[in-house]
């Protein structure tokens, strides 16, 4: 089995695939290969569907189950050749809303922060609307600083935009990278090299509890805030998609959503 993990690598890197997605089909063929127990030459699709059912049992995420289901059609498609079409469809996702943070809640959590470093990381995250991986990548040559934005490079999808530098950050970023080489990480851990995601969301977790607020939120909703608040303050849709790299206007209007003033200007008939 370790062949075909093998060869699904070498193909996966030749059409550039990110190394996330790399490990997560690698570990999801494994797992599959173990399950089988037996050459995978021809695909099973009763198997295959006790396969995905079992991952259902214990409660795997409808996007999980997909990147399982995506990772064996693309063995048998694209590694063994084997064109028996594999009718299961993909499994219908969870329709949650992005957990947002208020301004003051935004505002609570910078403010509990001390040490200026780890401030400016969570205030840079939400100004820029930056994912955890983003934030942690940045260089200091990603900073242009007299025009206002950050070189977001080789990001989700493997896609380069530009987003914003809140000018009020400007001083904190010039102390930050004063006398330092434009190809350092601008968050550098203590040990050298970049903070890792963990680390950067260990702050956040720590900010928000001192902070008191009891919403469920993640590192992420730095970034759903973002978005959120420029649609509150009437920025047209396309530019909020193009500051977040999303490929498709429908995955940035989530955020009309909880934007909406006419549901929040209806009252209660209680």
């Amino acid at each position: 089995m370790q062949k075909y993990l093998n060869n699904v690598k070498n193909e996966l890197q030749l059409r550039n695939y990110s190394p996330k997605t790399i490990d997560g089909y690698l570990k999801c063929l494994d797992d599959y290969f173990k399950f089988l127990q037996n050459d995978p030459q021809e695909p099973d699709i009763s198997k295959i569907k006790e396969f995905l059912l079992k991952k259902q049992e214990k409660n795997y995420s409808p996007q999980t189950i997909n990147v399982y289901l995506n990772a064996i059609k693309f063995f048998y498609r694209e590694i063994l050749k084997n064109y028996i079409k594999i009718e299961i469809k993909s499994t219908k996702r969870d329709k949650k809303l992005p957990i947002a943070l208020s301004r003051e809640e935004i505002n609570k959590i910078i403010n509990t922060i001390s040490n200026s470093k780890h401030r400016l990381l969570i205030s840079l995250s939400y100004g820029a609307g930056l994912r955890v991986s983003e934030t942690v990548k940045l260089k200091i040559r990603d900073i242009l600083m007299d025009e206002l934005i950050i070189h977001i490079k080789q990001a989700k999808g493997r896609k380069d935009r530009i987003t914003l530098i809140p000018e009020k950050l400007l001083p904190d970023l010039n102390i930050l990278i004063a006398d330092r080489d434009g190809n350092d990480y601008l968050f550098e851990s203590e040990r050298g090299g970049r903070l890792t995601e963990r680390t950067a969301q260990a702050i956040f977790y720590k900010a928000l509890k001192q902070a008191k607020i009891k919403k469920d939120a993640t590192f992420h909703s730095l970034r759903h805030s973002f978005a959120t608040h420029l649609l509150e303050n009437g920025t047209d849709i396309r530019y909020v998609q193009e500051l977040l790299g999303h490929q498709n206007i429908r995955t940035t209007q989530i955020y009309t959503h909880i934007t909406n003033p006419g549901i929040k200007n209806i009252k209660s008939p209680l």
